[in-house]
C-alpha cells in the first residue's frame, strides 16, 4: 500500500465533492516537542514553540531536566544523555551541568551515532501512534494535543526495552572503534 486513496467516478463526476479530497501542502506544518525518559518513567513532553537556542535550552534544563533527575535519581547516580545539537554544547549549558555534576552526570555522546540514541526509537513509536489514528489531526493544535497525549501512553516495557540493550550496544561500538555495527 502506498497510502493513496483511489476513487472511481462516472464520466462528468471527476470534480464532484464526493470524488475529490483536500490535500495538505508541504506536510501541513510541524510541532516541536522536547522529551526525555528514564528506566522508570517518561518525563512529560514539553511543547516548544520557539527555536531552541542555548538560552531557551538552558531553561528547559533548569525547569524540566533538573527536577526530573532529582526526583527519579535522588541519590545522584542518574546519567543524562543528550545528542550533539549545538544548543546542547553551548558554554552556558555545559557550565550549568558542571555546576550540578554532584546531582547527576551528563554522558558524552559521540557524533554521528543516532542509532544508539534510544530516544530516536521512541520518536518512531510516537510517529506510528499518530499515523495509526483513524482520523488524522486537522490542524497543528490537534497534532500538538495528540502528540502530548500519545507520549504519555507509551508503555513502560517499550522504553525499558530500549534502555536494556544499551550496555551491549555501546560495548559493540567500542569493539569496532566507532565503525558500523548491527545496531
Amino acid at each position: 500500500m502506498d497510502g493513496r486513496v483511489r476513487v472511481s467516478h462516472l464520466p462528468g463526476e471527476h470534480m464532484a465533492p464526493g470524488c475529490t479530497m483536500g490535500r495538505r501542502q508541504a506536510g501541513g506544518g510541524n510541532v516541536m516537542l522536547w522529551v526525555m525518559f528514564a528506566w522508570e518513567t517518561l518525563c512529560p513532553a514539553i511543547y516548544v514553540d520557539v527555536t531552541l537556542t542555548p538560552t531557551t535550552y538552558l531553561s528547559v534544563v533548569t525547569d524540566h531536566v533538573h527536577p526530573f533527575m532529582a526526583t527519579v535519581f535522588p541519590d545522584g547516580i542518574g546519567l543524562f544523555q543528550q545528542d550533539n545539537e549545538p544548543c546542547h554544547k553551548a558554554k552556558i549549558v555545559l557550565g550549568w551541568f558542571e555546576e550540578h555534576n554532584n546531582e547527576f552526570k551528563v554522558s558524552t555522546w559521540p557524533p554521528n551515532s543516532p542509532d544508539l540514541n534510544p530516544i530516536e526509537h521512541l520518536w518512531d513509536v510516537l510517529d506510528k501512534q499518530v499515523r495509526s489514528m483513524e482520523t488524522p489531526p486537522h490542524n497543528l493544535l490537534d497534532l500538538k494535543d495528540l502528540l502530548l497525549t500519545s507520549w504519555c501512553q507509551i508503555p513502560q516495557h517499550t522504553f525499558r526495552g530500549l534502555v536494556e540493550p544499551m550496555p551491549r550496544q555501546v560495548k559493540g561500538v567500542f569493539a569496532v572503534k566507532g565503525g558500523p555495527t548491527q545496531y
